[in-house]
């Protein structure tokens, strides 16, 4: 009976001691993790000391300043009581130094930095690595391989296109106001500019305007840019497997589905048309080469094509970011001229003098609006379609102030903050347009609509003739007033979208 009960007690001690063992393990690992946490947060504050910035909890960090709908105003003082920068705090052992000078700005974007690995990385599952989370050598290779789709040869006839595109969707305004005076805009500015991307840069026939898988897409990227925007600031989504399992990580897959089916289809129907045509050359002797043209031909150093991987990456990425940041800018151009109607009217007059008999709007005229211009510039200033920019410093960086950082620290340019800037731009709340009058002064990286340096918008001239279509048309249409019932709330995600959507009162002109 003795010998029974020991050889019982035997494994159920073994047991125990292993709970004990495994229990002491964790607890060491628990440990070390807290040392490593809070020697981290140490070396942290170290390198803040000398940036001031308002108080922060130890463990929440900033977090009120995203909860209370307040963010953008909270940076505008920021940018007002701290000099050039000010770090924030997402949570204990994250910051991120706030930028907003133009002295800073100039620094870091002539350097190589590469985007934060932190944040960009959380794009990846939905545009790949193509130009914008690329670095280094592959980032430069692919950037010089793209640049002949945005000569300027290649733009002067998709202002064709893009006319057709924004009086397609003025029409469906037309039909609108029959029944109600206000349409909320955004919406149909972005179908608009999907329409033209899908024209210009990947010679798609046929209008995107009224076709229900646009309008999914299009829904697939505004909650994409919402999930993406949420993750970055939540500490329990930050591990991928963990995210998976939540509802926001599997409505993360569902949208990433939808927006590659998209691509896809684009990809495939170029496919196959080439192969009808035939070689480059032949391709080349009937029409222009567009975007994904110049993909689908590229070769890389070692005499090979791009892989499906990377064809899709940089498909997804100027899909993506060739109609979602043009809509914005131009459905904050468009809000900015309704609340300005003195502004509105000198733009018509100066339209009308050049397309006043109804002609269609040619490259040559692009450049014969000035005043139109400096609006759209000035409206990009108050509205800056991308709010702000990350980068993690791969050495260490030292201000015109004296003031440094080192290697491995997250910088955020916030071009927001820089734009709204009292130290930069005096009365910066007024609409000014005389800000950007030809021949006035000011620093070379004051305005960055489309961010500067090595890393600026590849596609910003073909952004900036877009938007002059756009609103020259509208304009000699109708007559832009705000809604006074719901006034636009600025809603910084990935893109600068409105809170409440962009409502205008549309008025046709005989």
């Amino acid at each position: 009976m003795s010998v029974s009960v020991l050889s019982l007690t035997r494994p159920l001690g073994s047991v125990s001691g292993l709970l004990q063992v495994a229990s002491l393990l964790g607890l060491a690992l628990l440990l070390l993790k807290a040392a490593q946490l809070y020697l981290h947060r140490q070396w942290l504050l170290k390198a803040v000391q000398h940036f001031p910035s308002p108080p922060s909890h130890w463990l929440f960090g900033d977090i009120q300043e995203f909860q209370d709908g307040q963010e953008l105003q909270k940076l505008q003082k920021r940018a007002a009581k701290y000099p050039c920068a000010s770090p924030r705090w997402l949570w204990g052992s994250k910051v991120t130094l706030i930028v907003y000078d133009p002295d800073y700005m100039k620094v870091i974007l002539g350097r190589s930095d590469p985007k934060s690995h932190g944040s960009y990385r959380f794009l990846a599952p939905w545009i790949g690595y193509g130009l914008l989370l690329l670095n280094g050598q592959m980032w430069f290779q692919h950037r010089r391989m793209l640049t002949p789709a945005f000569h300027y040869g290649i733009l002067k006839p998709y202002v064709g296109l893009m006319d057709d595109s924004v009086r397609v969707m003025l029409d469906k305004w037309e039909n609108l106001i029959r029944q109600n005076s206000y349409v909320e805009i955004f919406e149909h500015v972005s179908l608009m500019t999907l329409d033209t991307i899908m024209k210009c840069a990947f010679s798609y026939q046929g209008s995107h305007q009224a076709d229900r898988i646009s309008q999914s897409y299009i829904q697939a990227i505004q909650d994409l840019s919402n999930l993406i925007f949420s993750r970055v600031r939540n500490v329990f989504h930050q591990d991928d497997i963990i995210y998976r399992l939540t509802p926001e990580g599997r409505w993360n897959h569902r949208a990433c589905q939808i927006a590659h089916q998209h691509t896809d289809r684009v990809i495939k129907l170029r496919k196959a048309q080439l192969q009808e045509e035939g070689d480059l050359e032949k391709v080349r002797s009937k029409r222009h080469l567009d975007f994904l043209d110049i993909l689908l031909f590229a070769r890389t150093e070692d005499g090979s094509s791009l892989s499906d991987k990377d064809l899709r990456a940089e498909v997804d990425t100027f899909m993506f970011e060739g109609h979602d940041t043009t809509a914005s800018g131009i459905s904050w151009i468009l809000y900015a001229l309704a609340t300005h109607p003195k502004h509105q009217q000198r733009c018509r007059e100066e339209v009308q003098s050049l397309l006043g008999d109804g002609t269609s709007i040619t490259w040559d005229h692009l450049d014969q609006m000035p005043y139109t211009t400096m609006c759209i510039k000035e409206a990009l200033r108050l509205y800056p379609p991308i709010p702000g920019i990350g980068r993690e410093l791969n050495k260490p960086i030292t201000f015109p102030d004296g003031r440094s950082l080192p290697k491995g620290f997250q910088v955020s340019l916030s071009i927001y903050a820089l734009h709204h800037n009292p130290n930069v731009w005096p009365n910066p709340e007024e609409f000014d347009p005389s800000r950007f009058a030809p021949g006035s002064a000011r620093h070379s990286h004051a305005f960055l609509p489309f961010s500067g340096g090595a890393r600026n918008c590849i596609g910003k001239q073909f952004a900036m003739c877009e938007m002059k279509v756009a609103v020259a048309l509208t304009l000699l249409r109708f007559e832009l007033a705000p809604d006074p019932s719901r006034v636009p709330v600025p809603w910084p995600r990935i893109v600068l979208r409105s809170k409440n959507g962009i409502h205008l009162h549309l008025r046709k002109l005989p």
